[in-house]
């Protein structure tokens, strides 16, 4: 009779906690939809389940036991967690890597919940290599335009909104979202824009004629 031990399966839950939260760190530190702690909570409960799937029926005999079973719900219901990390902003769509990176700490969570350490820490260290090293190889050298957010209070007045537009339009920055909250109170419209800014854009002369807009009270870079 196939059987583990208590030792045994603190021991995986740990270390797919460590690798699932290796992942979510990277994730995290981007402000990403999904970050450390879903992460480590995907591959945690993958674990578990592999190891339910395995183990936890080891004495119905009578029962045809099917360690696979489990996995593949696993796999086909991360799908629903990762779509929440899709976000629509303009007419772009963010958050595939993050709902990929979801997918694959799944998979990694079952690959220590049946005793495949070496698949899980190999596959740990490819993912965490791609997106670190490779991102950052993406955004330096593989795209003449870098996307920025940038925060713009502005008088709640009519044509104002327009006015920051046509100037982003003509030193050939795209809006590619925009999110607004007025404050009545103050007669102020808070402004977050995410901008595809040109690489060779002077962003202080820029940020300089900005402020040079009638209505435009304040410009904030959040870090």
């Amino acid at each position: 009779m196939v059987s583990v031990t208590e030792m045994d399966i603190v021991i995986r839950l740990t270390v797919s906690c460590i690798l699932g939260g290796l992942i979510g760190l990277e994730r995290e530190s981007l402000e990403r939809p999904a970050g450390l702690r879903t992460h480590i909570l995907v591959c945690v409960g993958s674990t578990l389940m592999m190891i339910v799937s395995i183990y936890g029926f080891a004495g119905y005999d009578a029962v045809t036991k099917d360690p696979g079973r489990i996995a593949a719900q696993v796999v086909s219901g991360i799908g629903f967690l990762g779509a929440g990390t899709i976000l629509r902003e303009g007419l772009t769509v963010k958050g595939l890597t993050t709902a990929a990176s979801l997918w694959v700490v799944a998979g990694i969570g079952l690959a220590i919940g049946c005793g495949l350490f070496f698949a899980g820490f190999a596959v740990t260290a490819l993912v965490f290599l791609t997106l670190v090293l490779f991102g950052q190889m993406e955004r330096r050298h593989w795209s003449s335009k870098y996307c920025d957010r940038i925060k713009i209070v502005i008088r709640d007045q009519p044509g104002q909104l327009g006015q920051v537009g046509m100037f982003f339009g003509k030193h050939g920055i795209s809006i590619k979202n925009i999110a607004m909250h007025h404050v009545h109170e103050q007669k102020v419209i808070n402004l977050e824009f995410v901008l595809k800014i040109p690489a060779n854009a002077d962003m202080i002369k820029i940020f300089a004629e900005l402020t040079e807009i009638d209505g435009v009270l304040s410009i904030d870079k959040p870090c």
